[in-house]
């Protein structure tokens, strides 16, 4: 059995803290299994480094390992790269592809950030954890697969299960081993030996000669919070051998390199800001709707006239309306309408109780109708073409020569596929 010293050789993990040896022993303890491992600790600590030994110590080391950064995919094709897709499943899927989760049979996948999953698609995973079974987007035919999963988070999950963002009965499944790795802050004796590793790396990558910290230094070093973990500490370290030209580091000058405690956090009202910004797109999303459905109204309601009453005389009775739908008055001149050869014959013009859905008049007046939609839905197509070439192609002009908002112009060009 593999030791812990030897691991640490192995795979290049420089310390000696307990804490890190008990995380590294507990991942050692546990690759034979095929049980599910959760991964904690802050961004920077180096986690992506236990999904790797479990993987290298078990009987699945000669299949596959995957790493996938959860936090790094967009909601809209995350489904897709975990379980693949059919061809056709959705705009752009071309070709039927197999997901990480169908590559990955026999080995090992490791879902880092996997706070960050849409919901949905953690449906989708728990289903994986429980009998191996997944579906294709687009798909209705279950396959199944043999995969270890070892999850990784830097955020508290039980807040996250509070808040409803992260299903419980998933947490659950995933942690059936916890492994947390300490920040550096808690490993001060180690942070020392850590410096020194990159100092030499970056010496040797710039061919410079190494860097040496003074006793001042080194508590410098050491009392620094180090909100980035290692990955902030070897930043440094590569700063100061790149611009360094004196090799004997200074407390002063290894302080002068590190940014004020604070000021260097991310920002605590990105959640705030997400919340607005989908908030805002949501109200466009419902005013584009409620813009539709009064168009589709007019329609609808200019259609029921010309059944009735005609073409000249649906321009005599309800001008505004014909107005409405196809702009401003300057465009009029364009606007005709044609004599239908069939026209149908109502017991009662006044009345809708004559279109019953079995009644011959209901089905030509329908067909008509279709008629009459496609025909107003080319003639749009057609003046906003006209408008757009005329104002080369400026959305805004256009719209304003249109007498329609910006918004509304994108929307029919999207819709349209202009």
């Amino acid at each position: 059995m593999e030791t812990v010293q030897s691991i640490k050789q192995r795979f290049e993990i420089i310390g000696n803290d307990p804490k890190l040896n008990r995380a590294i022993e507990k991942a050692i303890q546990v690759a034979p299994t095929d049980i599910s491992v959760l991964v904690a600790g802050e961004s920077g600590v180096g986690k992506e480094n236990i999904p790797k030994i479990i993987h290298a110590l078990s009987h699945r080391k000669h299949g596959k390992y995957i790493a996938v950064n959860c936090g790094a995919i967009p909601e809209g094709t995350i489904d897709s790269e975990l379980f693949g897709h059919e061809k056709g499943a959705f705009t752009g899927a071309t070709n039927t592809r197999e997901g990480y989760f169908e590559v990955a049979n026999g080995g090992t996948i490791f879902l880092d950030e996997v706070g960050e999953l849409p919901l949905t698609t953690q449906v989708r995973l728990l289903r994986i954890l429980e009998n191996g079974e997944f579906l294709k987007v687009g798909s209705s035919q279950v396959q199944k697969t043999n995969v270890r999963i070892v999850a990784a988070t830097n955020v508290n999950l039980f807040t996250a299960i509070e808040k409803g963002k992260f299903r419980e009965d998933l947490y659950y499944r995933l942690s059936t081993v916890d492994i947390t790795l300490p920040p550096l802050r808690e490993r001060k004796e180690d942070i020392h030996l850590l410096f020194r590793k990159f100092a030499a790396d970056f010496a040797h990558k710039y061919k410079m000669p190494p860097l040496k910290l003074d006793d001042n230094a080194i508590n410098v070093l050491q009392k620094f919070r180090w909100s980035g973990n290692i990955r902030q500490l070897r930043n440094v370290a590569e700063q100061i051998s790149v611009l360094e030209t004196n090799r004997d580091i200074s407390g002063a000058t290894l302080q002068s390199y590190l940014p004020a405690e604070g000021s260097n956090l991310p920002s605590v009202i990105k959640d705030k800001k997400a919340e607005s910004d989908f908030s805002t797109e949501r109200d466009i999303l419902y005013k584009v709707l409620f813009d539709m459905k009064s168009d589709l109204n007019d329609l609808k309601k200019l259609t029921l006239e010309l059944m009735k009453n005609g073409a000249a005389k649906a321009q005599e009775i309800n001008p505004n309306l014909i107005q409405k739908i196809y702009g401003s008055k300057e465009n009029e001149s364009e606007i005709s309408f044609e004599e239908e050869p069939r026209t149908p014959v109502f017991t009662n013009q006044n009345s809708d109780d004559d279109f019953e859905e079995n009644d011959d008049n209901y089905l030509f007046a329908e067909t008509i109708e279709e008629e009459e939609v496609l025909r107003l839905e080319q003639k749009e197509i057609e003046m906003i073409k006209k408008s757009l070439e005329k104002n080369k192609g400026k959305r805004k002009a256009a719209a304003d020569e249109l007498g329609i908002s910006e918004r509304t112009l994108y929307r029919k060009i999207k819709q349209f596929d202009l």
